[in-house]
């Protein structure tokens, strides 16, 4: 499955972020996801769609909608997952909904948009600039469809649809594990993960969770200039359920945001942590083919 590189602005009479949304419907819908709604009139535009997996035969439900206001300048997207899909409800009345904002842009939003079967994952720079990401949809269990046949993530910036706007400087990538805006449903509720591995001292800034004084200052760079890309694992204190698919921690050392590697044939584009630039602060997105 592909990834599309590209940009939306202010054009055709309407905001940037509403252009996200009908940039992300046509190239969904042209690449194997099933449109179930696309409001492209309410003030909110509404988009949910469900994937077919890499089976063909499952049903993964996401969506994406807006919500903004002018007074306070903020002008944002709110990510989804869902356990299934009534025609009839509302957004944030589907069942399971799970919800996170993304701060976005009124204006230009450059983005990296990434998807497969299975999970739609999105890197976008707006504003000053600063960069804000999402993931939806299942990631990569380490169990058996029987025993585990829904592990799907919700991970955006915010815990719900927050009033916060991009220059916002408290809010943070989810992937650093253990926070509001990155939930993983379990078979009968949704959790609030560690990722490894941010959660491993040894590897990634101390800050980001409860290590002692003996990890600090230790971390993984280059070998050559050659980067390695460790999986972002799914954990809590006693279980560990997956990996996230595509996205993978890279060390910040030498590197800047936006550059991309390749790593055996496939493309990955460096993201930062909204602002930051600390060693622990970058993951890579794959794009894929």
């Amino acid at each position: 499955m592909p990834h599309l590189v590209s940009h939306v602005d202010d054009a055709n009479g309407q905001w940037a972020h509403y252009n996200f949304i009908e940039t992300l419907a046509d190239f969904a819908a042209a690449n194997g996801w099933q449109v179930l709604r696309h409001d492209a009139a309410s003030e909110n535009r509404e988009l949910i769609l469900k994937g077919a997996g890499h089976t063909g035969e499952e049903e993964i439900f996401v969506g994406l909608r807006t919500y903004q206001s002018e007074n306070n300048d903020y002008y944002n997207l709110l990510a989804a997952t869902f356990t299934g899909h009534v025609p009839d409800n509302p957004f944030d009345g589907q069942p399971g909904a799970t919800l996170s904002g993304v701060p976005a842009h009124n204006q230009r939003i450059d983005f990296w948009l990434s998807l497969n079967p299975q999970r739609i994952a999105c890197a976008m720079k707006v504003g000053t600039p600063v960069y804000e990401s999402f993931y939806l949809g299942k990631m990569l269990p380490y169990a058996r469809p029987s025993q585990y046949p829904y592990p799907i993530v919700c991970a955006g910036m915010l815990n719900g649809a927050a009033a916060t706007r991009f220059s916002d400087t408290a809010h943070a990538i989810p992937y650093k594990g253990n926070r509001n805006n990155f939930k993983l449903r379990a078979n009968d509720n949704y959790l609030q993960p560690y990722s490894y591995p941010w959660s491993n001292g040894y590897f990634a800034d101390r800050s980001y969770g409860n290590f002692s004084s003996a990890t600090a200052g230790k971390f993984l760079r280059d070998t050559g200039g050659q980067y390695p890309l460790l999986p972002v694992e799914l954990h809590t204190s006693t279980d560990l359920w997956g990996q996230l698919d595509g996205v993978a921690f890279v060390s910040g050392f030498n590197v800047v945001v936006e550059d991309t590697l390749t790593i055996d044939g496939t493309q990955w584009v460096v993201i930062e942590d909204v602002y930051r630039t600390a060693w622990g602060d970058y993951y890579a997105l794959r794009l894929d083919d």
